[in-house]
């Protein structure tokens, strides 16, 4: 019990992991306001997050991507699988800044798919043991410090595989952020040459997805100061 206790309150975890959760709070909230501000204000273009991101899937002729409205505030996303980009309802049918930036953001992801762009291809490699890791790893770490507790020889493996497991959520993440900084560099590219806004217009573009690129970069340093949290307990002395 001793363990227990001490495992679900031990203060050098929020040491570890406190600053990056913080960070990533802030990044939440930079979000928040750079999508409030630019989805007030109208594209000279005149053109819907989905119609823009249609447009841009004929300029790179990607015939094979279907678009569709989704649920949830800010859950677009592109499907590597399905070939499916998704909208939140305010980006499909919104005519913002906003809808435009993140619709053209997805669609950067369509194209570094269509172009088999390395780091997603690794990155959806890494997927199912990234899955497996976020669901299996900390029950696994947990499980094998007690039975370490418990002067059980196979406690400590078992905690070393739990940790490995980790290590594979934060690969992916490591790997993510480069995907993620590549779509909203294209994104912004590819909106201005295709004339869908203006110099000036795309400065407020860039600010929306640079705040959005910060929650990635926010996981991501969550990701390591949990797994580095992790590694003090199996490899460290907890007396």
């Amino acid at each position: 019990m001793e363990l227990l206790a001490y495992f679900f309150i031990d203060p050098m975890y929020f040491v570890y992991v406190g600053p990056a959760m913080l960070l990533g709070l802030i990044a939440q909230g930079m979000v928040k306001s750079a999508y409030a501000r630019a989805g007030k204000i109208k594209a000279s273009s005149g053109l819907s997050g989905a119609e823009a991101a249609q447009r841009i899937l004929n300029a790179f002729s990607i015939s094979d991507v279907a678009i569709e409205p989704a649920s949830g505030f800010l859950g677009d996303h592109y499907d590597p699988k399905k070939k499916v980009l998704r909208l939140s309802k305010d980006v499909y049918q919104g005519r913002s800044l906003a809808s435009l930036g993140i619709a053209a953001h997805e669609v950067g992801h369509a194209i570094q798919d269509a172009q088999d762009y390395g780091p997603l291809v690794i990155r959806n490699g890494l997927v199912p043991m990234a899955s497996l890791g976020s669901q299996l790893s900390v029950g696994l770490v947990f499980v094998g410090l007690i039975l370490s507790y418990m002067q059980m020889k196979f406690g400590h493996p078992v905690a070393v595989a739990g940790l490995g497991l980790f290590g594979v959520v934060v690969l992916f993440q490591l790997v993510n952020l480069p995907v993620e900084f590549n779509a909203s560099s294209r994104a912004r590219t590819i909106l201005l040459e295709q004339g869908m806004v203006t110099p000036q217009e795309n400065k407020m573009v860039g600010k929306v997805l640079n705040a959005a690129a910060m929650t990635y970069v926010a996981a991501t340093i969550t990701a390591i100061m949990t797994m580095l949290y992790y590694a003090s307990l199996v490899f460290g002395r907890r007396d």
